[in-house]
């Protein structure tokens, strides 16, 4: 079972597309790692562990449904493998950069079996949404199915 991924990082992209990615992020992920487009205009990070474990889910969808097989080319063709440098940095793809608007500040997020990758001004201003203040997530849940 992989470590669980957690904590808010801010970082910059160099002029060449590198990241250093977190120390504490680099133990869950481990050296080699799998980068794709994640919702909400970010960028999803998988330890190749987690990335296996998120395409056989995907792959259990079976091909029958559009948005079945929308999702797969959506995360599958544009994942990038990645490795980790001796100075703890990571070459993001051009063509990911440019679907998440990074450009240099950036935030690096755990986000439980993932960590994501945002432009410092998209996860400032989504913080902002006032459906993730904690009395707002509260209600969504006690008016959903999920046990909590």
């Amino acid at each position: 079972m992989s470590k669980s991924m957690k904590g808010t990082y801010y970082h910059n992209i160099d002029a060449k597309g590198r990241l250093i990615v977190p120390s504490k992020l680099r133990d869950a992920l481990g050296s080699e790692f799998v980068i794709t487009p994640g919702f909400e205009n970010c960028l999803y990070l998988y330890s190749n562990e987690e990335w296996d474990n998120f395409t056989e889910k995907l792959n259990g969808l079976g091909n029958k449904k559009t948005v079945v097989r929308n999702m797969k080319r959506f995360f599958q063709a544009n994942a990038a493998d990645c490795e980790i440098d001796s100075q703890g940095r990571t070459l993001i793809p051009p063509q990911l950069r440019q679907k998440a608007n990074l450009e240099k500040e950036v935030v690096v997020i755990g986000n439980g079996e993932k960590a994501e990758i945002w432009s410092k001004d998209a996860w400032e201003e989504q913080q902002k949404d006032p459906m993730l203040s904690p009395d707002m997530l509260m209600k969504q849940l006690e008016e959903s199915d999920i046990d909590f």
